[in-house]
């Protein structure tokens, strides 16, 4: 599920998709009708997707798109089914094909539409502190207490049983049953996902959500982007701790201890029962597998297999870390 709060303006003709995207210099193609831009994975007949880097060839060679933004020497990897579009940059012209579909998801103003809690339905259903605003299209379950000065925009649904704290903000955000988001939060806010492009940096659109699962908890000040063509996910039951930054597309799996300051770059997956030590790094488009422990202060720059103990920077093996360090 992508995000089902953002309009798609499509579907657009192919041949019209490439010329409001300022790609018209392009070859023509068959007069097809396209419905939206989805990921390797997710894309079906009838979709554009992108392929920009041979560590998603596997991916790439099962696609079922009907069209993919990608470079020549890419192209080959690719099935007969789907017709290439060559570009020299992939990522600059994906976000211009995006934007084309979903224009709203570029921009994170704040949300003009939210009303004071007291003028809405909400009043009568939960327990809530001063100030507290909520925008439309909000859904919100039963037994839920909302702190202080706390903004809920537009978009957002909340199950039951959860508790918000006081200065916080959620927008474009999915938060199922008995999630506890302490104070201080920014959460489902646009990614940090530009690209340089000459002299001007080009803002890649965000058109994901975030979806905290069941009994998760959220420690203060933490921020969780939304996802750029994914989703951002928090496992069933997974802790973070304060001060924890989550970058968009990122899925984290059931059972987690994420300890405080530790940074997420984005596209990572971690399998579930992870534990990882304070102020840890990890970069992004990794797998980090299931019963996996990171020692606080390490740099993870690879990705690291099941049950596997870590620390250090870069992350090794703990025990050749600790014979290293005596």
């Amino acid at each position: 599920m992508i995000n089902p709060f953002f309009k798609n303006e499509g579907p657009f003709k192919i041949d019209d998709l490439l010329k409001l995207s300022k790609l018209n210099n392009l070859d023509n193609f068959k007069k097809n009708k396209i419905l939206g831009i989805l990921d390797l994975v997710n894309a079906t007949k009838n979709h554009i997707t992108f392929f920009h880097s041979k560590k998603y060839e596997h991916l790439a060679s099962k696609t079922k798109a009907s069209f993919c933004i990608t470079t020549i020497n890419l192209s080959n990897i690719l099935p007969d089914t789907c017709e290439k579009i060559i570009v020299k940059n992939v990522l600059i012209a994906t976000a211009k094909i995006t934007k084309v579909f979903y224009p709203d998801s570029v921009n994170d103003n704040f949300d003009l539409n939210v009303k004071d809690i007291n003028k809405t339905s909400h009043k009568k259903k939960i327990k809530f502190g001063k100030n507290v605003l909520v925008g439309k299209n909000v859904k919100i379950g039963k037994n839920c207490l909302i702190g202080h000065n706390t903004i809920i925009e537009s978009n957002v649904v909340i199950g039951n049983d959860c508790s918000i704290g006081s200065n916080t903000i959620i927008r474009n955000s999915i938060i199922k049953n008995n999630v506890n988001i302490l104070d201080g939060c920014v959460i489902g806010k646009k990614g940090f996902g530009f690209f340089p492009n000459k002299d001007k940096n080009f803002r890649y659109p965000h058109i994901g959500i975030v979806i905290i699962n069941d009994n998760a908890e959220i420690g203060c000040g933490s921020t969780i982007d939304r996802g750029s063509m994914s989703n951002t996910i928090i496992g069933k039951n997974t802790y973070l701790d304060n001060q924890v930054h989550v970058a968009h597309n990122n899925k984290i799996g059931d059972n987690c201890i994420i300890a405080g300051q530790v940074g997420f770059a984005g596209s990572s997956t971690l399998g579930n029962n992870v534990m990882i030590g304070g102020q840890s790094g990890i970069s992004g488009h990794l797998k980090i597998g299931n019963n996996v422990q990171i020692g606080g202060g390490s740099g993870v720059i690879k990705n690291i297999p099941d049950n596997s103990k870590v620390m250090g920077y870069p992350s090794k093996d703990l025990k050749s870390f600790i014979r290293e360090n005596k």
